[in-house]
């Protein structure tokens, strides 16, 4: 066997994501080389010979070269200012699939790795092992060589046509030009951030800066539902097409598979186990929901009806706006009025302090990393002095970026070899002339998206690479990230960084009190739309979809889940980015936030600020990653098997929670 790799260099993912094409594929070509290396070593280990830890060792060593490689192509395509290195980096991830494809079919690879004796192994190398053997069967590698064949090939176009899609939606930021009077109800600094151009219009784009106050604060409801509607209509009709071949391809591996579809194929290795499970839990969530959804809705018509007496109905373009009027008239909340209490880089740092006080580590600012974006930012993390982490920080849109928020891994930690690097990637306010004040709903998304780093890094020291960071089961990856929003909830973690501004005040606790209360506004609404969402990405591949419409399903899924009807002319479906990635699994994100209410009711219990209850939230469900099953590890920190009792408690409203 060959030696370990060198501890990582901390510098090598940066310079990496600021080279240019060339150096790109040169990283992939040596990044192939490393793992076909490895994988060669591995398959003449033979069956029964040599150390059966040290050859799951070089297996484990030759992946993580590609899925190294494979992360830093993902974030470099959606990062990168430059378009022939975005371009670059597809063909990069591409290039990666096609080998990782390649061993997974590789029944060589395969008898080796199931002929090893792990008896008296730790059980860390024994779940790690029949994941991998899972894996195996689940690529095909029993089946026969036309069969395998042609799923290599399913494969390499499933990631075409997936980096199509979401380069499609990626580079289609829509605007309307509206006039000045539009802006009523804006923010001051919105407003004049907007300024008119020669033709006295202001231009407003479907960026989220720019999307959500419109939508939320607005006045003018035919200037939301024309920025609604060219938001709705995103990826239209460049991804009709590509969505097409992407469920056909995907339906066809499944069934050559031997699956009856692509969802049954997608849930089968995840915590619910199977697509009807997947369907049960959405109509569950829905009827839990049903009456709270309906008084939500009554409550918005209501204050419709206060300026127009006629309205039959709560437009999609209406309900943001009419939740923002409900929550200052009827308790005395406007989401506006905490916004100079929010400024971006005091966020920032009471974020880290916070992170910092609870799981005892700290966030040092490293200027001499490379960045690809000036406004990237580079902290290590560490703990008791040593470095157990880098993150990097892109906060602010510009064109052709990632348009949403989300993760990247950069490279995956393993303990004695790498240390993890991950980035936040989001499009939050820039401060410049004018400070970046954040709505209280992005300092939940910061919160949320940094939860995710938080796994990466904690994760990043487990025995092998592939059950290291968030690599769990996927249906429980958000659960973390959900949990770190409960502080954004409270009075006494806001108090540490909430100051206005302006003047320094603190965000006064009964504010606060008026912010938790304003969050129960919509909530059913919230919830009907997000398993509307989980139900058209799951009856997009629950069958065959030759002849399959879209539109329909996206209409059914609309009118069984929620009050609002699907509007003509529009397509959400082809700029939903996720039915790239989770395909058919958006019922996660309500299925992990279930386990993290419940995950919360210890912190409740024993206290948010309680040092040794994140302590031991931290070691028995962050810092095991994918290493032992993620229902094992939630009894781990609760004593018991999670329940759906506290999700339940709040979707009523009644969790008890006097904070």
């Amino acid at each position: 066997m060959s030696q370990p790799s060198s501890p990582t260099d901390l510098t090598a993912a940066a310079r990496l994501a600021c080279a240019g094409p060339d150096a790109l594929a040169q990283a992939t070509a040596a990044a192939v080389a490393a793992a076909r290396t490895g994988i060669e070593e591995v398959r003449q280990a033979g069956t029964g010979t040599g150390d059966p830890l040290a050859v799951l060792d070089r297996y484990d060593e030759a992946c993580a070269a590609l899925s190294d490689v494979a992360c830093m192509a993902s974030l470099i395509a959606k990062t990168s200012p430059d378009a022939a290195t975005r371009a670059a980096a597809d063909a990069a991830a591409q290039e990666v699939e096609k080998v990782a494809t390649g061993i997974s079919l590789d029944r060589g690879v395969y008898d080796v790795l199931a002929g090893l004796d792990l008896a008296g192994a730790d059980p860390v190398a024994g779940h790690y092992l029949a994941r991998v053997l899972r894996d195996f069967r689940r690529a095909g590698v029993d089946r026969d060589e036309p069969t395998r064949a042609r799923v290599r090939q399913l494969q390499d176009e499933l990631v075409t046509i997936g980096l199509e899609f979401g380069r499609n939606i990626r580079s289609d930021t829509r605007s309307v030009a509206v006039p000045p009077a539009a802006l009523a109800g804006l923010p001051a600094d919105y407003r004049r951030a907007h300024e008119p151009g020669p033709d006295g219009l202001v231009l407003i784009t479907t960026d989220y800066p720019d999307l959500v106050p419109f939508l939320t604060y607005a006045r003018d409801g035919h200037w939301r539902e024309q920025l609604w509607r060219v938001n709705r209509t995103r990826g239209y009709p460049a991804n009709a097409a590509v969505l097409d071949r992407l469920l056909a391809a995907r339906y066809e591996l499944a069934t050559l598979l031997g699956y009856p579809n692509w969802a049954q194929y997608v849930t089968e290795d995840k915590m619910i186990g199977s697509e009807a499970a997947a369907a049960g839990f959405i109509a569950a969530v829905s009827a839990a929901a049903a009456g709270r959804t309906a008084a939500d809705y009554a409550t918005l018509l209501a204050r419709k009806r206060v300026d127009e007496p006629d309205a039959a109905e709560v437009l999609p373009w209406d309900a943001a706006y009419l939740q923002d009027r409900v929550k200052a008239e009827q308790l005395d909340f406007d989401s506006q009025s905490v916004r100079p209490y929010f400024e971006y880089g005091r966020v920032r740092t009471g974020l880290m302090d916070l992170l910092g006080t609870l799981f005892g580590v700290d966030f040092h600012r490293v200027d001499d990393v490379p960045v690809w974006h000036p406004e990237v930012e580079v902290y290590q993390v560490r703990r008791d002095g040593a470095v157990i982490g880098q993150i990097f920080l892109d906060m602010h849109p510009r064109p052709d970026k990632y348009n949403h928020a989300a993760m990247f891994a950069m490279a995956g930690g393993k303990a004695g070899r790498r240390v993890p690097q991950c980035a936040l990637v989001c499009n939050l306010p820039r401060p410049g002339a004018e400070p970046a004040l954040l709505l209280h709903s992005d300092v939940t998304t910061f919160f949320h998206e940094f939860g995710h780093l938080i796994h990466h890094v904690f994760a990043g020291a487990t025995r092998y690479a592939g059950v290291a960071g968030v690599n769990t089961e996927w249906d429980f990856v958000e659960a973390p990230s959900q949990l770190l929003e409960e502080w954004v909830r409270d009075a006494d973690t806001l108090a540490g960084f909430a100051r206005h501004h302006e003047t320094g005040e603190v965000l006064p606790a009964q504010t606060v009190a008026r912010l938790r209360a304003a969050e129960d506004v919509g909530r059913g609404l919230w919830v009907a739309q997000q398993m509307s969402y989980a139900a058209l990405s799951l009856e997009l591949h629950r069958g065959d979809p030759a002849g399959l419409d879209p539109v329909a399903v996206e209409r059914a899924a609309l009118a069984a889940h929620t009050p609002f009807r699907h509007v003509d002319g529009t397509y959400l479906h082809l700029s939903f980015g996720h039915l790239d990635g989770y395909s058919a699994m958006y019922y996660t994100y309500m299925w992990s936030m279930v386990i993290a209410k419940d995950l919360f009711t210890r912190f409740q219990a024993e206290g948010m600020r309680s040092a040794g209850t994140a302590a031991a939230y931290r070691d028995a469900v962050l810092v095991p990653g994918g290493s032992a099953p993620a229902a094992a590890l939630v009894r781990d920190f609760l004593g018991r098997d999670y329940t759906f009792d506290a999700y339940r408690r709040w979707l009523d409203g009644a969790d008890g929670d006097v904070r």
